[in-house]
């Protein structure tokens, strides 16, 4: 694209400006485009080099027209393209104007010549001791961010990451800022090397320091009144306001991080929410969401997590510095008041309650409950596969995506049941069996990797995790089965070659074989994946490869359980399966449903028709939370179970027809 065309003032240009109150250093350093008009350009001070564009209409600002041009402000080395507004404003040195952009009321905007805007600072995340920094930039991902910090394993690995992000980084080095185009920038205080997206609007920002706002006209990114932040990568479609403090951070997509929350050496990856709390060096997966003023992450890992009040973790032994660390997996929750201290961790879709003063890891018992019983720490496995909680929580996770279709930078799986869960599960299986199998029976109680399980409840749990696996590979049966009408024995096998085998792993919020992370990380260091761009290709494909992966993986679990892969099983073994996968589905909606009838017993009306009678009561809580027969979750279980009855009727018959 051709640069464009500027010219000196003419003579006539210059003693309008100087007659508006303008003054410059040398007007010789002025220069316009051909078609300037110099009414647009009133009261203000040049030094540097200037360059403005045409002036003419006006922006429609808090419900008002602002006229295009440049107001009452002092200028240094900037350039201010068509149709923008730079008005009222202290101090703007080393910045380009995009086309249609409003700098309105506010204190200081200055850029250094070089500065990368943010890109490139090293945060501290997962442990505040450091070792496991990440340098920040505009496009980096949940999975880039997970590798960078958790295979260090692998120095060469990391190694590669860093040159890759170090190369995007020298890319991003500009001698001026940028306001883009149509960003809208009021009623600010001091900006410095700050670079902001188009379509972006910050209002009332108080402070912002080697920051980089990512914004899009789809997705545009909004920072509001009162917040601070230093050393800041944020992505498209965020939002930040209500003083929020935060230093050291980078923000991802979709996210919403406001009234008053604090954060330092910290990343918050899609759709994750800081609200009132505090943040220290954790690795905040999407979904990761807290609201509450006395709750404090630090020093973690999650993921479509949910901090109830009051939770709190402790790094700090008071011996060799806050060097401890811990991990909540996938779809864990703490209760009101939580406390963990690490180094621990709990196992995926848990439920953590009570304060806990011992490490333990529970990574192979999810859907579990964890308390305090008697002042010890007990967990109560697969107790959380029933709770209404955890299948709302599934089902609401990709319809609030608040990311533009067109450009989501995380990839994201957002199945309750996975290979992952599953495979833990079967480990789990296996442990807590052989727990109970050789544990007295007057023994209440049994330890387990730090913490004690009731051995009455490995029974239990060997029963419920039974139905889960069931359940997950006559999914995943079905679904293979259904893609053809006559039962076609080729569509059972894999293609060959398929990963999937063995043990899976989570890349913050990516589910994939470990095989194949190993694999990305041996072309990483090899040379085989040299630029970011080639990186994101290939997590891309590892994405959306997931359905291959998954079934590759269930091969073996079929092997192992039934003896033989499914193409070699006969029809009576592949009706056996389906059936009983209807009827663990059934039997799981219907736990789940009788669960969710808790919320509308006797108790829970208690505080309603607080001026009447029993009737009254009756009434206003039906009118305010209507009927178990009414309410859309408990609708959706009962239309699954009578679709899972419904298709493995149809595949049954087809077997049935296939064979006779």
């Amino acid at each position: 694209m051709a640069e464009r065309q500027y010219r000196p003032l003419s003579e006539s240009e210059i003693a309008a400006l100087e007659s508006q109150g303008c003054r410059a250093d040398s007007w010789t350093n002025v220069e316009v485009v051909p078609a300037f008009r110099p009414e647009r350009v009133v009261g203000c001070t040049f030094s540097g080099r200037i360059r403005l564009g045409l002036f003419r209409g006006s922006i429609p600002l808090d419900g008002a027209p602002l006229a295009t041009g440049v107001y009452d402000s002092r200028l240094h080395d900037v350039t201010v393209d068509d149709g923008a507004v730079v008005h009222s404003v202290g101090l703007l040195a080393c910045y380009e104007i995009g086309p249609g952009a409003v700098v309105f009321r506010c204190g200081q905007l200055s850029s250094e010549p070089g500065s990368s805007f943010g890109a490139g600072c090293r945060i501290r995340v997962f442990n505040e001791g450091g070792g496991r920094e990440i340098p920040i930039y505009d496009r980096l991902s949940a999975q880039v961010a997970y590798l960078l910090a958790n295979y260090r394993h692998r120095p060469k690995t990391v190694r590669a990451l860093e040159d890759m992000i170090a190369m995007r980084v020298r890319a991003s080095r500009r001698p001026r800022g940028e306001l883009a185009a149509d960003c809208r920038v009021t009623h600010c205080g001091v900006f410095r090397n700050v670079s902001v997206g188009p379509a972006a609007v910050l209002e009332g920002v108080e402070l912002l320091e080697q920051a980089t706002i990512v914004s899009t006209p789809e997705a545009p990114t909004r920072v509001g009144p009162g917040v601070q932040g230093r050393r800041l990568i944020v992505q498209t479609g965020t939002i930040i306001d209500g003083q929020a403090l935060l230093q050291d951070c980078f923000i991802g997509q979709g996210c919403r991080i406001g009234r008053q929350f604090s954060a330092e050496h910290s990343a918050f990856f899609a759709n994750s929410e800081g609200f009132h709390g505090e943040a220290c060096s954790i690795l905040a997966g999407p979904y990761s969401v807290t609201h509450h003023k006395s709750s404090l992450l630090i020093g973690g890992l999650f993921s479509f997590f949910n901090a109830g009040s009051g939770t709190n973790q402790s790094n700090h032994m008071y011996k060799l510095g806050p060097i401890h660390q811990g991990i909540l997996e996938r779809g864990s929750k703490t209760g009101s008041s939580s406390y963990l201290l690490w180094p621990a961790r709990v196992g995926a879709f848990t439920a953590v309650m009570g304060k806990h003063d011992t490490n333990f890891d529970t990574r192979l018992l999810p859907f579990s409950y964890i308390d305090v019983i008697e002042g010890r720490s007990v967990v109560s496995p697969a107790l959380n596969l029933f709770t209404v909680g955890t299948w709302r929580d599934g089902a609401k996770w990709p319809v609030r995506d608040r990311r533009h279709e067109q450009d989501r930078i995380d990839r994201i799986h957002f199945d309750v049941f996975s290979p992952l869960t599953i495979g833990h599960l079967l480990q789990g299986l296996a442990e807590i069996g052989e727990l109970y199998d050789k544990t007295p029976r007057e023994q209440e109680y049994v330890t387990y990797q730090g913490i004690r399980i009731k051995r009455l409840f490995c029974r239990t749990a060997r029963k419920h995790y039974e139905i889960a696996l069931r359940i997950y590979l006559g999914d995943l049966l079905v679904e293979r089965l259904e893609q053809k009408p006559n039962m076609a024995r080729a569509l059972l096998s894999p293609a060959e070659g398929t990963p999937g085998a063995g043990r899976w792993v989570d890349l913050l919020g990516l589910l994939a074989p470990q095989s194949e992370v190993e694999r990305l990380c041996d072309d990483m260091e090899s040379g085989n994946i040299p630029h970011l761009s080639e990186l994101s290709q290939r997590l891309e494909w590892m994405h959306e490869s997931y359905p291959r992966y998954r079934w590759a993986w269930a091969q073996e679990i079929f092997q192992l359980r039934e003896g033989k892969l499914p193409e070699e099983m006969t029809a009576e073994e592949l009706s056996r399966l389906i059936h009983d996968w209807q009827v663990a589905s059934v039997k799981l909606d219907n736990m789940i449903l009788n669960d969710a009838g808790k919320e509308f017993l006797g108790t829970t009306r208690i505080g309603f028709g607080i001026d009447g009678d029993a009737a009254t009561r009756e009434q206003d809580f039906a009118t305010v939370r209507g009927r178990l027969d009414d309410n859309p979750f408990a609708q959706q279980l009962r239309n699954h179970s009578a679709e899972v009855t419904r298709r493995a009727e149809t595949l049954l018959q087809q077997i049935a027809t296939d064979t006779s």
